[in-house]
């Protein structure tokens, strides 16, 4: 760490620098960090010293300058040789880390510290060893709980004891070592989240006493030579191998197992749970769980390529990780939206519904219907707090959309109708495998879900903007501008939510004109210049990074420098424009993702392997652009040949012998030497394996232009989006659009305006208890003689302020409606849709 009070920005590269112009390191640390902006939480600082003396535990007098040249950083090993002589390198296992310390002269000792004084450290220097726990977290390490540390080292201890100037007195002392001739000391050290035995436990199995340094660097090697060895390159240079590798090594980094081997059997202390006693210096108070749980993971970021690539690369581990995050539903009730461990409150959509649903239809393994009530327990239930499932649910469900109330209400909504496509792909397939009416049902009233977007599109200012709890728009149309950041969009502005709904684009094509006018709208996207000004900052009140990454992406509006941007290039397929989307592509590949040699970097937040995720897709030459249809969208190869290595043992290699930095553009493409005129490519011919050649050359082609080509899309003719919508008009706790008022009932008359073909209906609970178990919906023609169009008897809700949706058996056209209830029960809402 370059700054070891910090729980954001943990290591600058130059930032930093002293008056020599010498970064300076002042501690090296157990960090649980799953981005920045998240915070740190649960960490541990180890600084060893060359002093005479006893140490000085001050961060700015203990800290160490050195030289990037003398520094190493690998995945399997960290080294560093600091201007005095003294080195440190590291060796990582799951749970333990081997450290190795040689000293310059006769003195040895290593300081204890942490970020701050929440914590204990108790030191042993007859048995060489120590142990502590750590408090430490961040605002938005939301269920963190207690950590504990144990470590031992191979050399006699002649000094100890507590310091002050560190982190605190209670977090900070030294031990002073006899280095021996090899002036070196090695420590063996280990964390649980369980107790200090534990961390005992975990040392023991992951690195014994006998096990050297050099074993465990080796078997680190092994396990990510595995994952780097996913991809196999030919036509690269330096650079893009550096930016290729890096990407697969940071797209890897995340996410994290929570879960320890007790006794044999993997068991967690619950970050989604609440306490079941009180923490000890030695043991949690935490729930102990069983079973495996993964962590750090932001899924408004990660749903859009991160999670795919999983199913893609490794489809085998993918399954391993989706369980890992539905366990969070099993344990705590809700799927954390950010898990920083548990459920954060922050960014918007509930998007593992649609990162699930994807990985289901794309066939991975996991337990699909546990994933599958998750999804819909987010879609369907108005949340009991803000950190999970969706917000503006009391209304959104009835209205369509989450309104300006609600912060970020038209991002929440737009994301919504993606997660509803999932969930309504994920029920047809479950239907299709169990054949239980339910997921059929649900499948098609997600499905129509899913196309509400329309209700936010603004056609006189030819944008999305929220609606207000009235219904009428923000702002009026003709004084909006899709340059201002915020209000109602999550990290961007207008043009940032033009094009969010994939799942649908030959629908939100009609809403610009049809495909001309999509392409004539990205056009427009792609050369508005993104200027940062302050005339822009919108509800931010001042410039945020965002916008200046977006400025200095200096592509228009498109600022890949974010997430919410990253399908746009590959909208240009759905515009029957396909050689824009590998223009854009390759100047994306082409300067996004350059500059290893000179430390540029990469361009905005690498988001839990998002950004590494988008290359790779890209670079292959194809992108998950319909999330949950288990397509993808064919781009623009960077490499003449690549060959991926599945961890199912299946390979696929993608060849474009003619590809050069000028041949950019598909001619013509092949799939095990078929050829294929469709700009989508299914997953499961991908998956099994074979060859995807492109032909490449320096001029667009009429490929991928053709009546079928485009990607997959609800609507399939050119006509704009006409969901289903509840068509009741009438006063009382019902009708009112909130499942914050109910009203008891036996028999409810349904107040419809005309005669009406009602193809479904809703129901909302208030407590699940006291919901109908079973009813009949009848309908009339004049009020004397009724027709039983659906009865339904052994029902259940299983949440409160659930909304559960029906399709009618036997449908008709009737002037009147009720639904009859088995007995009394209350009720929060009823909808009727036609």
């Amino acid at each position: 760490m370059t700054n070891a009070g910090s729980l954001s920005w943990l290591y600058d590269y130059h930032r930093g620098n002293n008056e020599e112009n010498l970064p300076t390191l002042q501690a090296f640390s157990a960090s649980h960090e799953p981005s920045p902006w998240m915070g740190d939480r649960q960490t541990f600082q180890v600084m060893p010293s060359a002093a005479a003396g006893t140490p000085d535990a001050a961060r700015t007098a203990r800290a160490l300058p050195f030289r990037h040249e003398n520094e190493i950083a690998k995945p399997n090993y960290y080294g560093v040789t600091f201007e005095n002589g003294l080195k440190t390198e590291i060796a990582p296992t799951d749970h333990a880390a081997r450290m190795r310390f040689t000293y310059p002269g006769k003195d040895a000792s290593l300081v204890f510290d942490n970020v701050s004084n929440a914590g204990g450290l108790t030191l042993d220097p007859a048995t060489r060893s120590f142990s502590g726990y750590t408090d430490v977290k961040s605002g938005l390490s939301t269920g963190a709980t207690r950590m504990f540390v144990y470590g031992v080292f191979d050399a006699p201890v002649t000094d100890s004891g507590k310091l002050k100037g560190g982190g605190g007195d209670d977090v900070t002392g030294f031990f002073r070592f006899d280095a021996g001739k090899d002036r070196t000391v090695n420590l063996r050290l280990a964390t649980s989240l369980i107790g200090v035995d534990q961390a005992k436990k975990n040392l023991a199995m992951e690195i014994p006493e006998s096990t050297s340094f050099e074993k465990v660097q080796r078997k680190a090697q092994a396990a990510w030579d595995d994952i780097l060895g996913t991809i196999e390159v030919e036509g690269a240079n330096e650079d893009q191998l550096t930016t290729l590798y890096s990407s697969l090594y940071r797209l890897y980094l995340y996410p994290n197992s929570g879960h320890e081997k007790v006794d044999g059997k993997n068991k967690y202390a619950s970050p989604f749970s609440k306490p079941v006693g009180t923490d000890t210096p030695t043991q949690t108070g935490a729930k102990i769980v069983d079973g495996k749980v993964f962590v750090n993971n932001g899924f408004w970021d990660t749903y859009r390529t991160t999670w795919p690539a999983y199913s893609f690369f490794s489809p085998k581990k993918a399954g391993e990780l989706v369980d890992g995050f539905v366990q969070h539903y099993k344990d705590g009730g809700w799927t954390s939206r950010w898990s920083s461990p548990g459920y954060a409150d922050l960014m918007t959509g509930t998007s593992s519904d649609v990162a699930f649903a994807d990985a289901y239809v794309k066939g991975v393994k996991f337990d699909a219907e546990a994933a599958y009530d998750a999804a819909v327990k987010n879609a369907t239930v108005a949340p009991p707090s803000s950190g999970v499932g969706r917000k503006g649910m009391e209304t959104s469900v009835f209205t369509g959309y989450a309104n300006t109330a609600t912060h970020e209400g038209l991002s929440w909504s737009l994301e919504g109708y993606l997660n509803d496509y999932g969930i309504a792909r994920m029920g047809e397939e479950l239907y299709k495998k169990t054949k239980k009416a339910r997921y059929k049902e649900e499948s098609a009233y997600f499905l129509n879900r899913a196309q509400k977007y329309v209700k936010l599109f603004d056609e006189k200012a030819g944008f999305f903007q929220g609606k207000k709890p009235n219904g009428d728009w923000r702002l009026p149309s003709d004084q909006y501008d899709p340059r201002v950041w915020g209000y109602d969009y999550t990290e961007t502005n207008g043009w940032g939510y033009a094009f969010t709904a994939p799942q649908d684009s030959r629908g939100l094509a009609n809403l610009y004109g049809g495909r001309a006018g999509l392409g004539k709208k990205l056009d427009t996207y792609f050369s508005t210049p993104e200027t940062a000004g302050p005339e822009f900052v919108g509800s931010y009140g001042g410039v945020i990074h965002e916008m200046t990454e977006a400025r200095d992406v200096r592509m228009g509006q498109y600022g890949h420098s974010n997430q919410v941007a990253h399908h746009a290039t590959y909208m240009y397929n759905a515009a029957s424009q396909p050689y824009k989307t590998q223009e854009k592509v390759r100047e994306v590949l082409g300067r996004l993702y350059v500059g290893s040699e000179i430390g540029q970097g990469i361009h905005g937040d690498e988001d839990n392997g998002e950004q590494s995720a988008w290359f790779l897709f890209s670079a292959l030459g194809f992108y998950p652009l319909v999330m949950g249809s288990g397509e993808y969208a064919i781009g623009s190869p960077l490499f003449k040949k690549v060959t991926v290595r599945m961890d199912n043992g299946r390979k696929l290699t993608v060849k474009a012998p003619k590809n050069s930095a000028k041949n950019i553009y598909v001619q013509g493409v092949k799939v095990n030497g078929k050829k294929w005129t469709s700009t989508a490519l299914p997953h499961d011919v991908l998956a099994k394996g074979g060859t995807l050649e492109f032909d490449m050359g320096p001029k667009p082609s009429a490929w991928g232009t053709g009546k079928d080509a485009a990607p997959v899309s609800i609507q399939k003719d050119d006509k704009a989006p006409a969901p289903k919508g509840d068509v009741l008009k009438g006063d009382g706790a019902l009708f009112d659009n909130t499942s914050a008022t109910s009203a008891e009932a036996e028999s409810v008359e349904l107040p419809v305006p005309a005669s009406t073909k009602a193809l479904q209906y809703t129901l909302t609970s208030a407590a699940a208890d006291k919901a109908p178990k079973g009813w009949t919906l009848q309908g009339s023609s004049d009020g004397k003689k009724w027709t039983d169009l659906d009865r339904r008897s052994g029902q259940s809700f299983a949440w409160d302020k659930q909304t559960r949706a029906f399709s009618v058996d036997r449908p008709g056209a009737y002037a009147q409606y009720r639904l009859v209830l088995t007995g009394p029960a209350t009720l929060a809402e009823v909808e009727l849709l036609s």
